[in-house]
Order: C-alpha cells, then structure tokens, then sequence
C-alpha cells in the first residue's frame, strides 16, 4: 500500500491487499443461468439493481402521464377512471417495488458482507430466492396493472378496495404480499450476518454507519411487514367471502384497517429513508476528509428512529375520528421522531465544518438528499399539528412533503450511492463531470416539480383530482415542467453509467481514499472478497483534515 492508502485504511497494515490477482465477480461465469443461480451477493446485487431500474422507470411513465393530465384544468388526457389507475399504479409502483427495495437490496446486498469483513450473507440460497420472490411479486402486480389496472391508491383504503372497487384488487394484493416476503428474508440475512460474520476486532461501535442502518432497517422489515401480510390477506377475506372486517355494513371497522396498515406503512417510510441516511453517512465523511461527527450519537439516533417509528402511525388519521386524546399522543411522538433525525441532519452538518469538501458527484447528491430531507422533515413537523393537519390533510401538502422525503431524500441517496460505489460494483470509473450535471438538474427538476405542490396543498387543491379550478393551473403547469427537468436528470446517469461500462477508465481498488473495508479489496471484487480475513484495528472514518 502507499502511504496514503494506509492513512485510509481501517485494517491491519500486516495484511495483505487481499486478492489482488484473483479473478473478479464478474468473471466467474456469463451465461445466463450462471447469473440466474448464484449464490454471490455481488451478483444478486446486480439482478436486483437491474430490476429495481426497470420497475423505477416504469413507475415514471405513470408519473409522466399524471404529470401531463394536470398540465391542464379539465381533465382532458385520460377518463376519471384512467387518472385513478395511474396514480395507484404509480404508488404500488414505486414504494413497494422501487422504495422499499432500492438501498438494501442492491447497495446492501453488495456491500455489507463486504463492509463487515465477510466473504457472503449468512443465508446466501435464502438471497437468491428473495429476488426470485421479488420478481414474482412484481410479475404479479404488473399483471394486475396491465390487466385492466388498480384504483384504490397505493393504500387499499377499504371498505373501497374490499367491496366496492371493480379492478383487479386481489391480483394487486398478492403481489404485494410476496414482495413483503422477499423483503423479510432479505432482512432476516442482514441480521443474521451483522451478528454472526463480522471480522476480528469489528465490535459494534465500530461498523460503519451504513450497516448500522440497515441493520436497524432490517429490524423493521422482519418485525412490520407481517403486519402489512396479515392486512392485506384480511382485505382479500373480505372481498371474496364478505366477511365483515372492515365493511361496517356487515359489521366490521373501517378504521381497523387504517391502523393495521399505517402500523406498517409508518415505519416503511424509515425503511426507505434510514438507509438513505446511512448512505450519507458513508459519502459526506469521505468527501469531507473528517470523521463522522458524534458517531456514537448517529448510531443511537439510527436505532431511535427505528423504535419511534413504531409508535407514531395514528399521525395518519388525525381526520379519521380516531379519539381526540389518542391524535394528541400521535401528535407528541411525531415531533418526539423528529429529535433524532434532526441530530443525523446536525451531525451532517458538523462534520462538513471546517472539512477539505470536494464536490464530486456522489458529494452533490448526499448534499441534495440531506437539504431535501431537512425540508420534508420539517414540513412533516406542520402535519403533526393537530389543527394544522385537519386543513393541509389529503391536499397536495401531503404529496409534496412525502416526495421532499421519499424522492428528494431516497431516491437522491440511491443515486449518491450508486455514483459512490459504481467503481467498486464494476470496476469502471464514469465521467465526473456529467455525473455532477445530471445531480444538479435533478436537484433543480425535484424543487419545481414539488415546491409548487405545498402551495397547492395550502390553496386547498386536494391530491388524486385531476380536474381543478383554473387558478391552481400556474402551479401544475410549473410542477409539470418540473417533472419533465426530472426526467432528463434521471435518464442522464442511466446514459453515462451504461457508456462506463464500455469506455470508461480502469477504476483503482480505492479511487474514492474511503476507509471502509469494501475498499481494502480489488475493483470489481473477487468472488469471495477477501483471500484472507481481514482484521479491523481502527475506528471508522480515520479521516484527517490534511488528508486531499
């Protein structure tokens, strides 16, 4: 190693470079059905990235079509009931297929048996079959969808979806059942590994930051998602024996489903975005040439997130009837949420003070997901007030702040990730100037596709119309502009990461001088990524401010 790279390093400098003539990952097999039974991780990684794209794009389209429905008040482009299907589409798309999945199955897939030392997942036929259950989950709910569509919303709210809706409900209900098992087995590998298959001296106050996040996610995924399971299983009860559940008609409580399914879907919001923050945890250090401020106050701020969430799914139903006393303890522990994700978002900020920053790429997109996350959190903060939320409820406010959260915080760390790590993945470099480009465009794109939208929730303009009253249209028509800058920025990396892999530079074991043990190994790495354990003698992010 040069003298820099063991400034990096978080191993024992006796070690070895591990592997650096062994053949790669990539290298091991190309036919089909090698990629299609492998045990690798790496390679389930790259099958979930490749799926994970196909149904992000598809999710786009439908939101390109809503996009162009509203660019005028009468709704003018599609049927009432047409407009309905999209937007569910849209959401079934994106949260259960893209969201959810995004970070954990690809970058943590990929990276935490290498960030821990390990030559794969404990459970590595259990990974597999989580990407075969992915994919069929998603076979599923794109049949529903192209079947003649779904048009309950994302949510399934009932007695709508369990009685009265005439589209393919239960077809788009199975398919999300078996996405929640693929999720639970990809959590449960991720637990199993932290535990069992960390490296010689990698306690747990010194894991990165990013495995701490999924590992917390992971949590969520195992013990949440069986609720979700249980839900949507007594919605398809309902719906095909009339059994009474939900349908107060027949006796049952249309307010139980909403807490059986926000019991899941709050936490899924931080099964979205706390692997986010772990990625940004990972990128601003190493661009900044510091070490993560208060690191152990990151990682207790991660597991608090994690536990709070649990407690605050009533903030959904402020306008449901649910009891006053009961809005009043939701609304306190939805501030009391907001403590430790503004700590993460101070920490950030500390650790950017006074460091050597370098703006490349992966820099930029950390920095969009940690100011877009700050705004959403914040407005958050407005729909956890009581009175507040009884005029901002079911308006575009809602959509807006949950895009400022979900796009503007998830989708910009997935992409900071991806950006990061792409020369680790493939062994390629990209080209840094148009990998800055497409970031900044996207973060101008995502703030006029939905800074407009709070002023339209706040006027009143209610979400899932697509007709509307003339004055909104100035504030559609600059969200619809938005969305179009959007979709440029999004189709830019999928351009230029595709173009790398052909032309792009030979990338070094360590381009980024990261100190994660995932840099300790060859780029691309080999198939069992380190030829001889390594041993971690340091504490994360040994960064120094002289450090280029």
């Amino acid at each position: 190693m040069t003298s820099a790279q063991n400034d990096a390093s978080v191993v024992d400098e006796g070690s070895p470079p591990h592997a650096r003539h062994a053949p790669s990952y990539l290298e091991g097999g190309y036919r089909l059905t090698d990629w299609l039974t492998t045990r690798d991780h790496k390679r389930i990684a790259v099958l979930y990235a490749i799926s994970i794209t196909f149904f992000f794009f598809l999710g786009g389209v439908a939101a390109a079509l809503i996009r162009l429905e509203l660019a005028t008040p009468a709704g003018d482009l599609v049927s009432d009931d047409t407009y309905n299907k999209l937007f569910t589409a849209h959401g079934i798309i994106m949260v259960w297929l893209f969201l959810i999945p995004s970070i954990p199955a690809v970058l943590g897939n990929f990276l935490m048996p290498l960030m821990i030392g390990a030559r794969d997942l404990a459970f590595p036929r259990l990974n597999l079959a989580s990407w075969y259950l992915y994919m069929l989950g998603g076979a599923i709910v794109l049949w529903a969808l192209l079947a003649g569509g779904v048009d309950t919303g994302w949510t399934f709210y009932t007695p709508f979806s369990s009685m009265f809706s005439n589209s393919h409900v239960v077809a788009a209900l199975s398919g999300v059942l078996v996405l929640g098992f693929s999720s639970i087995l990809t959590g449960l590998n991720f637990i199993v590994s932290v535990h069992t298959l960390r490296a010689p001296g990698l306690s747990w106050f010194r894991l990165p930051l990013f495995v701490w996040a999924n590992y917390a996610t992971s949590l969520i995924l195992v013990l949440a998602t069986p609720v979700l399971a249980m839900t949507l299983v007594l919605v398809a009860i309902e719906r095909l024996f009339q059994v009474g559940i939900f349908d107060p008609a027949l006796g049952g409580d249309p307010l139980l489903f909403q807490h059986l399914f926000w019991f899941y879907s709050h936490p899924a919001v931080y099964i979205m975005v706390l692997p986010a923050m772990g990625v940004a945890s990972e990128i601003i250090p190493c661009f900044a040439r510091r070490p993560v401020f208060g690191y152990r106050f990151m990682t207790y701020a991660i597991l608090a997130i994690a536990v709070i969430g649990f407690l605050v799914w009533g903030h959904h139903m402020f306008v449901s009837g649910q009891s006053m006393y009961a809005g009043l303890v939701f609304s306190l522990l939805s501030f009391l949420v907001a403590i430790p994700s503004a700590i993460k978002v101070f920490n950030w900020t500390a650790t950017l003070y006074k460091g050597s920053i370098v703006f490349s790429a992966p820099m930029l997109y950390a920095l969009g997901f940690v100011g877009l996350f700050t705004i959403g959190g914040l407005t958050g903060l407005f729909l956890a007030a009581l009175a507040l939320d009884v005029h901002l409820s079911d308006t575009y406010f809602v959509v807006a702040h949950f895009h400022y959260i979900m796009v503007g915080g998830s989708v910009m760390a997935y992409l900071g990730g991806i950006h990061f790590w792409w020369p680790k993945v493939t062994g390629r470099m990209y080209s840094e100037t148009w990998g800055k480009v497409a970031a900044l465009i996207i973060f101008a794109g995502f703030n006029l596709t939905f800074f407009p939208q709070y002023l339209l929730g706040y006027a009143g303009m209610p979400r899932r119309y697509h007709t509307y009253p003339p004055e909104f249209q100035l504030l559609h028509v600059l969200s619809s502009a938005g969305a179009v800058t959007l979709a440029v920025g999004y189709l830019m990396p999928l351009g230029y990461l595709a173009w790398s892999l052909r032309f792009g530079a030979r990338a070094p074991a360590n381009p980024w001088r990261a100190t994660g043990l995932e840099w300790q190994t060859d780029s691309p790495p080999p198939e069992h990524n380190f030829a001889t354990p390594p041993v971690v003698v340091r504490e994360p992010y040994a960064y120094t401010p002289e450090s280029p």
